[in-house]
């Protein structure tokens, strides 16, 4: 309910966002944001399902109609509470990003989902004449547009509308929050999901390297991001959270470009140059670092079951909700019941 206010002020982040004005649109219409509990998800959605679904994809749809966006918020809620503490310890800098993250990480990661599915996806709009983006960026449309949300959020996060929107009690030390883990998934722990010598392949993972690495290397000259080793483990420290948001900003604006735009050839070099080789050194001691850690690098679900019961003349009475035994147990179930499925597109 909280995150709701974001929609009712998509106008207001349009019109303050860094990108160029003929790429801004003058009427955002139809945006829309719910948040619901899920029962159970199936196909492409289970056993490993997203936090938040945005449609449609067609970006004339959204210009003359708008765009739902749902989050998912039993599904956030416990990612939120799976991960590890002791990995977090592990992997941040110093105290001051360790006592950030906990008070401010879990929130964080919410608004900027929203600030992603509700605003980002819905800002910005084509030239004339140009077509979808999976047209004209082909391969690399899915990546950039992800990271284009990404930015969205990542700049709006440190804005003072948030704390006038009693969204959070502190905007700067929850965009700190969200920048410093932004920043630490993307150049170091989100390695722990490919295997050695492995390139980055899937499109939120290469978005978050790119965006990630883009700004750590413009902000270089003025020491924005700083690469730290100590006992020989590496590090990532923000130095200028504002000069970092800065960075976010040029990197938004011109990634909206190349959408509207439709330059395939920037958004192959912007996401081949940054999104999908690996520093095999860093890749190697992060998996090391890792192996103290009992949970998996990916989460998967277990689905409830819900078995009809029904009357003397069929007709359903009530819904019987039971839990598999495990997770292990879901998946023969699956693979028993559902394994004569052809397997095509």
């Amino acid at each position: 309910k909280k995150m709701e206010v974001l929609a009712h002020n998509a106008q207001w982040f349009e019109d303050h966002s860094p990108l160029m004005p003929e790429h801004k649109k003058e009427n955002v219409v139809g945006v829309s944001y719910k948040t619901v509990v899920v029962a159970g998800e199936a196909g492409d959605a289970s056993p490993s399902t997203p936090i938040g679904v945005n449609l449609p994809n067609a970006n004339w749809i959204r210009a003359a109609h708008g765009s739902k966006s749902v989050s998912l918020g039993n599904i956030i809620e416990a990612y939120n509470n799976a991960g590890s503490s002791d990995r977090l310890k592990e992997f941040v800098n110093d105290e001051e990003e360790l006592e950030l993250a906990e008070k401010y990480g879990k929130l964080g990661g919410k608004i900027h989902t929203a600030l992603h599915e509700v605003i980002g996806h819905a800002s910005g709009k084509l030239n004339p004449g140009v077509g979808e983006t999976k047209e004209t960026l082909k391969n690399y449309a899915s990546t950039l547009e992800e990271g284009r949300a990404d930015l969205v959020g990542l700049y709006y996060i440190m804005d003072p509308k948030l704390q006038e929107l009693r969204l959070t009690d502190d905007y700067r030390k929850l965009a700190m929050a969200e920048y410093d883990g932004y920043i630490r998934n993307g150049l170091l722990t989100q390695l722990v999901r490919l295997e050695l010598g492995s390139n980055v392949e899937e499109a939120h993972m290469r978005n978050r390297q790119w965006v990630s690495a883009w700004v750590f290397e413009k902000g270089k000259k003025d020491n924005v991001i700083e690469k730290i080793n100590r006992d020989g483990k590496t590090y990532y420290n923000i130095n200028d959270y504002d000069k970092l948001r800065t960075l976010f900003g040029e990197l938004l604006r011109e990634t909206q470009r190349m959408k509207s735009e439709g330059d395939y050839e920037a958004a192959k070099a912007l996401v081949e140059n940054y999104g999908v080789k690996v520093d095999q050194e860093i890749h190697k001691e992060v998996l090391d670092r890792n192996k103290a850690f009992k949970s998996a690098p990916y989460s998967g679900f277990v689905n409830p079951v819900l078995v009809p019961e029904t009357d003397e003349a069929g007709e359903i009475t009530a819904i019987k909700v039971t839990q598999p035994g495990s997770f292990e147990e879901q998946m023969l179930y699956y693979s028993e019941k559902y394994g004569f499925l052809p397997v095509k597109n």
